[in-house]
């Protein structure tokens, strides 16, 4: 491997995206990339990908990394922790092998990661996996009890936006959420339902054509412009009041209110519609599975389980329902139609004396042309 470029660093991720430009070298520091991240590097165009932590260190089979291959972006992981200090955005860089050279001299290492060193890696990963799915639901069993208060009873904030007897549909950006957004975009068209972003799923809904009714989440990875849409804003506060995602709204000279309470903000975005008399909640790009919920850090999916024992008949989730059915036009439907749309333009010929002259013209016309 040899390719030149500039460098744009960035600790997280899914804030250094915003930044990116196409071409540029991604420097990162993300353990374990997740298939969000990775789809989003990819969209970017990134050159290649220089990481200072494991793209996979074989906890759980995370996808990410075989996503960046296949999308033919290089990868170096495992580079030396100090390269943040030694790089500033925009800096030439070269890669060759597994080495990053700048000004002609080797500043750091790293491990190229290649398909043959991502799956041995990935079959590691199935030795850990039973391992890592009980301490998963020990850490489920164990903070269901310390949140459940959801199921209990919490307090809801009022809000201006009428969620009674009407559809809901909750929006998060999640894996797929594009696939699964497609999938239900005549249901929103016919429907016109109440449309919940949790935080990026606001740029979501935006990104297909549709104005979010509410935003709701810590407020961390929607952009500026969509926060400032007109959509009710709602910040996803700890229990304890603490709300660092208000200071960025109120920085914009937006008004929001506050929701304390344990969980992720799409568990509160579900409970908010149920508890405002929402009729049916439909649910797009959620957490749902244990391999979901270790890419997003967590240990376990309490507030979830519970939140969904709590809405119970109302939620439809729509997660996966892009691969329910795939409609696709065979030929014999297109020459059929074509047939049919026929049929009445051969019918009007057969009956109209001027389209019989206007015929008999042209076919003297082309004689005359070709010299019959």
């Amino acid at each position: 491997m040899q390719l030149t470029g500039k460098v744009r660093l960035g600790i997280k991720t899914k804030k250094l995206v915003k930044e990116l430009v196409e071409g540029e070298i991604a420097v990162i520091a993300h353990r374990d990339i997740d298939q969000l991240a990775a789809e989003s590097l990819i969209e970017k165009k990134v050159k290649a990908i220089i990481n200072l932590n494991p793209s996979i260190s074989g906890k759980y089979p995370n996808l990410g990394p075989r996503r960046l291959l296949e999308a033919g972006i290089p990868m170096i992981d495992n580079v030396e922790k100090d390269l943040f200090e030694k790089l500033n955005n925009g800096d030439l860089v070269q890669i060759i092998d597994n080495k990053i050279i700048k000004d002609k001299k080797i500043i750091a290492a790293g491990e190229v990661l290649n398909q043959q060193r991502l799956e041995i890696k990935l079959e590691q990963t199935k030795e850990n996996l039973e391992e890592e799915l009980i301490k998963f639901v020990d850490n489920t069993l164990d903070y269901a009890k310390k949140e459940k208060e959801l199921i209990l009873g919490i307090d809801i904030p009022n809000i201006d936006t009428d969620l009674e007897n009407k559809d809901v549909l909750i929006v998060v950006r999640g894996k797929d959420y594009r696939q699964d957004l497609e999938a239900v975009i005549s249901y929103i068209r016919e429907t016109n339902p109440i449309l919940i972003g949790v935080d990026g799923g606001a740029d979501a809904l935006v990104e297909y054509g549709f104005e979010p009714d509410i935003i709701i989440g810590d407020m961390d990875s929607i952009s500026d412009k969509i926060l400032s849409c007109g959509a009710e804003i709602i910040v996803h506060a700890y229990p304890d009041g603490r709300a660092p995602g208000m200071k960025r709204v109120e920085n914009l000279g937006l008004k929001a209110k506050l929701f304390p309470a344990p969980g992720t903000s799409e568990d509160i975005a579900m409970l908010l519609a149920y508890e405002k008399g929402a009729e049916l909640i439909v649910a797009v790009g959620t957490h749902t599975t244990m391999i979901d919920f270790l890419e997003k850090g967590r240990p376990g999916m309490a507030s979830t389980f519970l939140v969904r024992l709590k809405v119970g008949s109302r939620l439809v989730d729509a997660k996966g329902v892009n691969k329910l059915y795939q409609s696709q036009i065979k030929p014999k439907y297109v020459a059929e139609v074509l047939i049919a749309s026929l049929i009445p333009i051969i019918a009007i010929i057969s009956v109209s004396s001027p389209i019989h002259q206007l015929i008999k013209l042209i076919l003297i016309k082309l004689r005359i042309n070709i010299g019959f």
